[in-house]
């Protein structure tokens, strides 16, 4: 016998809610949890871990002030680390593009004129150093912000190529016409040299800094606000001049007064024209990615200063003995001024440990004064 179907349960009728039950439970909103939108309903009573979920969601939606800063600061390092890494790759490669074209020298006119070559770029290079500490004390000056900062060395070095150019045919001319000139940039170099050793020159306060001042004069009308960019603004229906501008003038007018030294030091190197002017290039190139480096190497290479110093007080002696007929040979100057450079640095990083030590030491001693205390 065939068996009859089961019978199906009816299922009692739901009650619709009503409208008021629709608006406390109708608030839903979408909460972020690892990647993955999760649906939560805020209802009183909904289970305790999709409220969890829900708290989640909210501090992640609204972080707290010190959470905000933390983050901030973190990525703020990151990118000044990325700058610091990508100006060290720029400084190298130009580094090495200056070695090669020094190997080419060599090849090109022989083994002397590449030494001269090198030693000439070494106390460009070093040189170049000392202007770029200028060039932040502007940079603080004129308040100019990070991301404007490239345009103005940019345009900076280029009017250097183009003014040491003028500057290096000139000297090259007087030299070979007067052969006095040679006592002359001696002199200057030593007078450079004994300056920079006494701290003279150390001038922090720009205010009353002839440079500047006569920037101004030259630019006339110059408004205190910065548009962008832009070297010229409106002002009052007026084309007018920015502070990125005053700030250019200013880096290409020091530059100038950087070249009077720069110029004898690499003549008393080499009097040839093709050796001066291409070491002097090498070195500006690099000008633009050593400035990030030289940011932060401020207070690391305190007797890098120094190093310079003694670079050009010995370049200055070599010319005027030359000039009277003592000949210093090239690879000894090579070697000088090499030793004198390494000799800096080296001196810098020891002081630096050594002021290291102390203050951790300091430090432990402070510590056990405390603890006994």
């Amino acid at each position: 016998p065939q068996r009859a179907p089961p019978k199906r349960r009816k299922r009692a009728p739901q009650s619709r809610p009503n409208a008021s039950h629709m608006s406390s439970v109708s608030k839903r909103h979408v909460a972020r949890s690892e990647g993955n939108f999760v649906d939560v309903s805020v209802e009183d009573g909904f289970s305790p871990a999709a409220k969890n979920i829900s708290k989640h969601s909210n501090a992640r939606e609204a972080p707290s002030a010190d959470e905000s800063a933390d983050a901030d600061a973190k990525k703020n390092g990151r990118k000044g680390a990325d700058r610091f890494y990508a100006a060290l790759y720029r400084v190298c490669l130009s580094v090495a593009m200056a070695c090669l074209f020094g190997v080419f020298t060599v090849f090109l006119k022989g083994r002397e004129a590449g030494l001269a070559y090198f030693a000439a770029y070494l106390v460009e290079q070093s040189l170049s150093v000392d202007n770029l500490f200028v060039f932040l004390m502007l940079f603080a000056y004129f308040k100019v912000p990070l991301l404007h900062q490239g345009r103005v060395l940019t345009w900076g070095i280029v009017g250097a190529v183009l003014m040491r150019g003028f500057m290096i045919a000139v000297g090259v001319a007087a030299v070979q016409h007067f052969r006095w000139m040679i006592l002359v940039f001696a002199a200057v170099l030593v007078f450079s040299s004994v300056k920079m050793l006494s701290g003279e020159e150390e001038q922090e306060d720009l205010s009353d800094n002839y440079i500047i001042k006569m920037s101004k004069k030259l630019l006339g009308t110059v408004t205190d606000r910065y548009d962008g960019e832009k070297f010229f603004t409106e002002q009052g229906g007026a084309k007018v001049a920015t502070p990125l501008l005053l700030c250019l003038v200013c880096i290409e007018i020091s530059d100038f007064v950087f070249a009077v030294d720069s110029i004898p030091a690499v003549l008393g190197v080499s009097h040839d024209p093709f050796i001066v002017y291409t070491s002097n290039i090498f070195a500006i190139i690099a000008l633009r990615s050593l400035y990030t480096l030289v940011a932060r190497a401020v207070n690391d290479l305190p007797y890098l200063k120094h190093a310079v110093a003694l670079v050009l007080f010995f370049i200055g002696v070599k010319m005027v003995l030359e000039f009277f007929g003592v000949d210093i040979g090239i690879g000894t100057s090579l070697t000088v001024v090499l030793l004198l450079l390494v000799g800096g640095v080296v001196l810098s990083m020891i002081a630096r440990w050594l002021g290291a030590g102390e203050k951790l030491k300091a430090d432990d001693d402070q510590e056990h004064l405390n603890a006994i205390v």
